[in-house]
């Protein structure tokens, strides 16, 4: 998959399907978030082969990635993981990050369509993002674009840090996804006319 899109501001960016070759690009784009996004990542993204390994896709979840390159850089990752069979066939997680140079631009919307349109082929029902509850940026993001937050585990996680950290479960069902992306496309175009 390889898509050129074009952002609020008029700039272009390519969202395409990451590749076992983008391990140095990755690699970048995790050591460019600034110090408090990368404490609430799952793993370690300063060591170049958890990058690498994160993007062999092993194990038995499927992990679908997409990623946003402007001039070759990447600047926006995003994943939906899949799990084929059991009791949670139905659900997918979605991971998405945006560099902060490229937010409010209207990135995270084009790669979150493309990653709701990966999850809708795979018969998807529902949609869920696992957060740190510090996380409020993500967590504002996450809700207009249709999540609620659903349950909240007690110092269920540790961040990079090693310090204990509630974690936020927000879900949403993908038929109600698309008809808020469809609300949000249509209040664009709407400024963008005036």
């Amino acid at each position: 998959m390889e898509k050129q899109c074009i952002l609020k501001d008029g700039g272009e960016v390519i969202i395409r399907s990451s590749a076992a070759g983008d391990v140095d690009k990755s690699f970048a784009f995790f050591q460019n978030l600034s110090s408090e996004e990368k404490a609430y990542l799952r793993v370690d993204v300063t060591d170049r082969d958890i990058v690498a390994r994160r993007l062999g896709n092993h194990g038995p979840i499927d992990i679908k990635r997409l990623v946003a390159l402007v001039d070759d850089e990447i600047v926006a990752d995003g994943a939906i993981e899949l799990r084929s069979a059991g009791w949670e066939s139905h659900i997918a997680e979605l991971r998405l990050l945006v560099a902060d140079t490229y937010q409010k631009k209207g990135l995270g919307m084009l790669m979150a369509e493309e990653l709701y349109m990966l999850a809708a082929k795979e018969k998807v029902e529902e949609i869920i993002v696992k957060l740190m509850v510090p996380q409020t940026e993500a967590r504002k993001i996450f809700a207009r674009l249709g999540f609620h937050e659903d349950v909240v585990l007690k110092n269920y996680v540790k961040d990079v840090r090693g310090l204990k950290q509630d974690l936020l479960i927000m879900r949403c069902n993908l038929d109600a996804l698309w008809k808020e992306l469809e609300s949000n496309f249509n209040e664009m175009d709407k400024l963008e006319r005036h």
